[in-house]
């Protein structure tokens, strides 16, 4: 497992949550950690969305590294995280967390626990999957219906087919039980 080298150049990304927040502690790390330029933003970690972090990421070139103070500085959970290297990595750039020596894709070592960090997200996803599937199968088995409710009971369904055979149009019918055509055409249809 061949670890990237650190050839180009070291970004910084910092963020804080709320607006009564500080940057400068960690902007101050990142520079001192070498950073040549630092995206900085104050928005909340579970905003998918984050603008600075993305033009962080778009400016990464081959060889570049990005740097953050922490880990929670730049991902909210397992999968945002390795969502995140992994586009750093299609960069064929770096990372690295100053706080969290283990999260530095420029050493083999960080590189090996990111990777098994991966299978182990991966592991998990899989664990649910199959709960998931077991309970939609006991839920079916004890005849839980899935889905949404119909909008016409049974003996509304009813009545307006007879309407329909009878020869009312489908919007007449639809406007009578307040429903839009659709599901009158899906009836007509069955």
């Amino acid at each position: 497992m061949m670890a990237l080298k650190a050839t180009g150049l070291m970004l910084g990304y910092a963020r804080v949550s709320t607006d009564g927040q500080s940057l400068d502690a960690q902007q101050a790390d990142l520079r001192s950690a070498g950073c040549t330029r630092i995206f900085a933003e104050k928005q909340s970690g579970i905003v998918t969305g984050r603008k600075e972090l993305m033009r962080a990421i778009d400016a990464l070139g081959a060889g570049d590294v990005l740097v953050v103070t922490r880990l929670d500085r730049l991902a909210r959970s397992t999968r945002d995280l390795l969502n995140t290297i992994h586009a750093i990595t299609e960069k064929r750039a770096g990372f690295k967390s100053l706080a969290d020596t283990w999260a530095d894709t420029t050493t083999s070592h960080g590189k090996l626990m990111l990777t098994v960090l991966g299978g182990l997200a991966e592991f998990e996803r899989d664990l649910i999957r199959a709960r998931t599937g077991e309970g939609r199968e006991r839920a079916m088995t004890a005849g839980v219906k899935f889905g949404r409710k119909p909008k016409l009971t049974p003996h509304q369904a009813e009545e307006a087919i007879r309407r329909i055979d009878a020869g009312e149009s489908q919007p007449a019918v639809a406007r009578l039980f307040n429903v839009n055509q659709s599901t009158i055409s899906r009836l007509v249809g069955r």
